[in-house]
């Protein structure tokens, strides 16, 4: 990276992928409602491979509290079984031999806490991760006025905007966040 559009540019990208990351994550969290995003990433061992389940399976919501996973492969329905069983989601997968019905019990107020603390660390490590982007990003603009490619005030215009990105970046997690903690505290 030679220029300080580079630099910010690099950093923007990496925050973006951050928050993306920590998205993703959050729709594994269960809420009180039924969402393919609870199970459409597990791991199923399918023919001695892990695949994910949404490329085996067809995963649809009919009803409020109800997952009904419809697998391409009717021999899969026992290790879809398992996978969801493993990830330890707190739902217990009825298998029919056609398709696998998974009923999305109410949360009890403890499980919802055990709930939000996970959100809470999955959105500490991506503020962790922010970070070390911004720190990452000022070496580099630090570098560049080292080795005199930019200037002093080059150097403090790139650090303030890296500044400024990171700030708004914290601010759409903890918006994440809080969003979710609502999610997670509607009955």
């Amino acid at each position: 990276m030679d220029s300080t559009d580079d630099v910010l540019l690099d950093g923007e990208e990496k925050m973006t992928k951050t928050l993306n990351v920590l998205h993703e994550q959050f729709s594994g969290i269960r809420t009180g409602k039924a969402s393919p995003a609870l199970v459409e990433n597990l791991k199923v061992q399918y023919y001695g491979t892990a695949v994910r389940l949404k490329e085996i399976a067809g995963i649809s919501t009919p009803e409020s509290r109800l997952i009904v996973i419809n697998a391409y492969d009717p021999t899969a329905l026992k290790e879809i079984e398992k996978a969801i069983l493993a990830a330890n989601l707190g739902v217990t997968p009825m298998n029919d031999g056609r398709v696998v019905r998974v009923p999305i019990p109410e949360l009890s107020g403890e499980r919802r806490k055990e709930m939000l603390k996970v959100a809470g660390r999955m959105a500490e490590e991506a503020r962790v991760a922010i970070r070390n982007v911004r720190r990452d990003a000022n070496e580099h603009v630090k570098n560049l006025q080292k080795e005199h490619k930019i200037s002093e005030d080059e150097r403090d215009e790139t650090l303030k905007q890296i500044q400024k990105d990171t700030d708004d970046f914290i601010k759409k997690i903890d918006d994440v966040v809080k969003a979710k903690e609502e999610e997670i505290m509607a009955v």
